[in-house]
């Protein structure tokens, strides 16, 4: 009993630090470093058994082909010119208007993370949103930067493939896009139009600069219209996958090598150059984080949480419902929403709460993270996006915003979701 205990004490540790290491970024190392280093100390340690180690790798899959392909369409658009043509695009549009340009930002990335994910939209509209800020000439280009960060949580949940986290949460169990869509339909309205207000409040001195309203816009070639459409046709498989409940990952990394194979044949880029500027880490951190999820689960944790959910259910639903959206708004910024949703959506799978509750706690995993920079696999996507692109926001500066922005988003949303029977 007393080896038990003691194993279990070390496997909290372990996980514990190897989350502080994505969170705080120590020597400045890139975030896969350590959930891979925690994974390989749980193994060594014989806290976990290779087999263990590799169930939990293997649930990432789907995950992994679904950055993979996204962070490949993302490197076509951009080689090939489409976020410059695009930018170009939004700041005519603006007629020299910064405020108007931060709207203009911010239904971009709406739609972007509506039809194809918040992944998508740190990965492809950032650096898009950083060629804007250059043509328009911006002074303060921080406004529009952060709006791509925080409207890819805060939209996260119009479409189950709005946030690879709905997959995890539901599982097997995803609802049909004709009963998602009244569930979180008026939720995603208030998330989406409250994060809108509270941010155009908060950077509303910033938005008082003069941008360009004459530029001189780059032609698109050929390769870029194909890269475009690549995008174009992909957010169209995905929403049919979707209806027919359909995993994602497969279809978004076989539309990604098929765009890649046919931009490649008229670009004057090679394969390589693409693979090679991909930002591959990305995929030991989601596999390392699924690791120390499974090793969690094996002390329990899961099972002590789904008997604790069940008794708050008994004792107050409607309480459950705030209290769950609310812990899981949290607790994501400090484990990070994937491991978070991954967790969650065993322990009410377990539980078998109502669907109120799941909706809470899928909008807790949702919204919460736009706390912090640590809170989503998307966030911290964004911020390897910004630094590729020369910008940096710290992660200070993210909290004290985000701060103002989630509470208000997240009670709006929870108290949305009692609207569905």
């Amino acid at each position: 009993m007393g080896s038990l205990i003691a194993s279990s004490w070390s496997t909290w540790g372990i996980v514990g630090l190897a989350t502080a290491g994505v969170i705080t970024r120590p020597f400045a190392w890139p975030e896969f470093i350590w959930p891979v280093t925690g994974a390989g100390l749980l193994v060594a340690l014989g806290l976990l058994s290779p087999s263990q180690t590799w169930s939990g790798v293997s649930q990432g899959t789907d995950v992994y082909l679904f950055l993979t392909g996204m962070m490949l369409l993302s490197e076509l658009a951009r080689q090939e010119g489409l976020f410059d043509w695009l930018a170009a695009r939004a700041v005519l549009l603006a007629k020299g208007s910064a405020a108007r340009l931060f709207s203009l930002v911010f239904a971009v990335g709406t739609v972007v993370t509506t039809f194809l994910s918040n992944d998508a939209t740190a990965v492809v509209l950032t650096p898009a949103v950083a060629a804007v800020v250059r043509a328009a000439d911006a002074k303060q280009p921080l406004p529009y930067l952060l709006t791509c960060a925080f409207i890819a949580n805060a939209a996260s949940f119009v479409l189950p493939i709005s946030n690879p986290a709905n997959l995890v949460i539901y599982g097997s169990h995803m609802p049909p896009l004709l009963h998602w869509l009244p569930r979180y339909g008026l939720p995603s309205a208030l998330s989406v139009a409250t994060t809108y207000l509270v941010l155009r409040w908060t950077q509303r001195g910033r938005l008082e600069q003069d941008v360009a309203a004459e530029i001189d816009a780059p032609s698109l070639s050929l390769a870029g219209k194909l890269a475009a459409s690549g995008i174009a046709l992909t957010a169209i498989v995905l929403l049919v996958c979707s209806a027919f409940d359909i995993q994602l990952g497969r279809p978004t990394f076989l539309a990604g090598a098929a765009t890649a194979l046919l931009v490649l044949t008229c670009s004057n880029c090679s394969a390589i150059d693409v693979v090679k500027t991909i930002s591959w880490g990305v995929l030991p951190l989601v596999a390392g984080l699924f690791v120390l999820v499974e090793a969690l689960e094996k002390t329990g944790v899961t099972k002590a949480l789904a008997a604790l959910a069940q008794h708050a259910v008994q004792r107050s639903a409607t309480l459950s419902v705030w209290a769950s959206g609310a812990l899981l708004a949290v607790g994501c910024n400090l484990v990070n929403n994937l491991p978070a949703g991954l967790l969650a959506g065993r322990v009410v799978e377990l539980a078998h709460v109502p669907d109120r509750v799941r909706s809470a706690v899928l909008i807790g995993v949702d919204l919460g993270p736009n706390l912090s920079v640590t809170g989503s696999l998307a966030t911290i996507l964004w911020l390897t996006a910004l630094r590729r692109e020369g910008h940096s926001v710290s992660a200070w500066t993210f909290l004290k915003l985000g701060a103002l922005v989630m509470p208000p988003a997240l009670l709006l949303a929870i108290a949305g979701a009692f609207a569905f029977g």
